[in-house]
């Protein structure tokens, strides 16, 4: 049996994030909300207990709390930013706003002796997001970090094994965050690192069939990545019980339903209804500019779609869909956790589908973890390293009212942009290249003549968990050839933009 990491969630954005660092040190984690008994956890015999970061402050009235057992339970326990201070605050310490909020990378120094640094540098770049802080340690607790506003940046009583951050060892721009993490697993908790993606296959496989039985299966099958692995990763647990359908909204890149229905029906056949809706879905969003809208909109219509073809396909039993831990995130569908923004894909299963289930088998996995476990099922390689692709599509990547003619815009700017990417060799260095209609218009000059045309932006990023992301610095040659090509090439084009800002503060998409 693998060694399993308990993370009580507490509603922050980087929780599975936590879980996911802890899966690439090779040790099977496992989210629970942040009110799970000492005995419910017990039960699962893990090696050690993470208590997860959250938007909440301990000091409000009804601040989300653990069962107070946890500490005493002689596993060890190591809280990451809030749960740093409710480990204070439970634990006799207290907790107070700082003098000067920290957001982002910070000086951070280290006590190199203590377990967590050992080996190394004694003052290392750390990414921190607090307001408040452990002002007083608790009892038996002694200080191994600071910043020049924070004196207590981390905390430990060794004695009882358990340990406090006040910043996120998880997010890639901490320096060292793996090192510390690995140290926790391995140096404190004993771990073996015996876990691997063959065993989520494994186990998804056992789960999705005692889930399904001798039922069938309705796979919402947009064409995207996500999908896709959801689609293999069923075909291998039911076979042919499994109806895929893919709907067409109008809003895919180019040539992509083609590909999506080649790949569908000959490099990994399924079952396969192929429906095209372009004109229903337009219709139904022509004058709408609000992105919620758009989202909710589709996500509506999607749900009709299906109803549709579920009711012409005859009773199923179970709606399946390619759902992942982003995305559960940024809908707010964690408790405690904030809306960033709705997908259409989250929030439980519509009452009016009339399914009797939900399959979500991807739900607690990152996009690179998908990939992986595409590969591994045998999905072609041209599928499963695609780029990423939002569910309402094109529809989000022109900024206001949607027309046939500007998504026609975005769909050819962003072939040119993918075609010339691929041609730099720069493929694998960029996670997530785009462009987007701004909605901006502008006076140029083409030719002799004056022009009052849209402004095309760029996005283009890099990031290994797309919970945090920096742009991509694409050479300046490059996107002097892009940018030739989008205005000599795509009608309706006057002027290039290239979007330099992080995420956060930004989101990858634009709406």
């Amino acid at each position: 049996m693998n060694d399993t990491i308990v993370i009580l969630d507490f509603g922050g954005q980087y929780t599975q994030l936590i879980a996911r660092r802890v899966r690439q040190a090779k040790v099977l984690s496992q989210a629970l909300p942040y009110g799970t008994s000492a005995e419910e956890i017990l039960a699962l015999d893990p090696r050690g207990i993470i208590l997860s970061g959250g938007p909440a402050s301990v000091l409000e009235e009804g601040a989300p709390r653990c069962d107070p057992r946890v500490f005493a339970l002689g596993i060890p326990v190591l809280g990451i930013c809030y749960g740093m201070q409710l480990m204070g605050v439970m634990l006799g310490g207290s907790v107070k706003p700082a003098i000067k909020r920290e957001y982002g990378l910070q000086d951070v120094r280290l006590d190199s002796d203590f377990v967590l640094f050992r080996g190394l540098a004694a003052q290392q770049g750390c990414w921190m997001s607090h307001t408040y802080q452990v002002e007083i340690l608790p009892l038996g607790f002694s200080a191994k970090a600071s910043t020049d506003t924070c004196r207590n940046a981390a905390m430990a009583d060794e004695a009882r094994r358990l340990y406090g951050l006040q910043f996120h060892p998880e997010v890639t721009h901490t320096q060292q965050g793996m090192a510390m993490l690995r140290a926790f697993l391995y140096d404190i908790c004993g771990c073996r690192g015996d876990w691997e993606m063959a065993d989520f296959a494994k186990r998804a496989v056992e789960d999705i069939q005692a889930a399904v039985g001798d039922g069938t299966v309705l796979l919402a099958l947009s064409g995207g990545v996500d999908s896709s692995v959801v689609a293999a990763l069923l075909y291998r647990a039911i076979g042919d019980r499994l109806h895929c359908v893919f709907v067409d909204h109008g809003f895919m890149r180019k040539d992509e339903p083609e590909m999506v229905k080649a790949v569908f029906s000959r490099t990994f056949p399924v079952s396969l209804t192929a429906v095209d809706a372009a004109q229903r879905f337009m219709q139904k969003l022509r004058g709408i500019a609000d992105p919620e809208s758009k989202r909710k909109i589709i996500g509506a219509e999607f749900v009709a779609v299906f109803r549709e073809e579920a009711a012409k396909l005859g009773p199923l039993d179970h709606f399946a869909q390619g759902t992942i831990y982003p995305d559960v995130i940024e809908s707010g569908a964690v408790a405690g956790a904030t809306v960033i923004k709705s997908h259409h894909n989250v929030g439980g299963l519509p009452k009016e589908l009339g399914f009797t289930s939900l399959i979500e088998p991807l739900r607690m996995l990152f996009k690179d973890e998908v990939r992986q476990l595409g590969l591994m099922l045998g999905l072609p390689q041209e599928m499963v390293m695609r780029q990423p692709f939002p569910g309402p599509g094109l529809a989000i990547r022109v900024m206001g009212d949607l027309t046939p003619e500007k998504v026609q815009l975005v769909r050819d700017s962003d072939a040119i942009l993918r075609e010339e990417i691929k041609l730099a060799g720069l493929e694998k260095d960029i996670n997530q290249y785009f462009t987007v209609l701004s909605g901006v218009r502008s006076v140029g000059v083409m030719g002799d003549e004056r022009s009052y045309d849209y402004a095309i932006a760029i996005r283009a990023v890099t990031t290994d968990d797309f919970m945090t992301a920096d742009w991509a610095r694409i050479p300046h040659e490059v996107l002097a050839r892009v940018s030739r090509r989008l205005v000599n090439e795509v009608p309706g084009i006057n002027r290039v933009l290239f979007d330099i800002t992080t995420k956060p503060p930004a989101s990858i998409e634009w709406e």
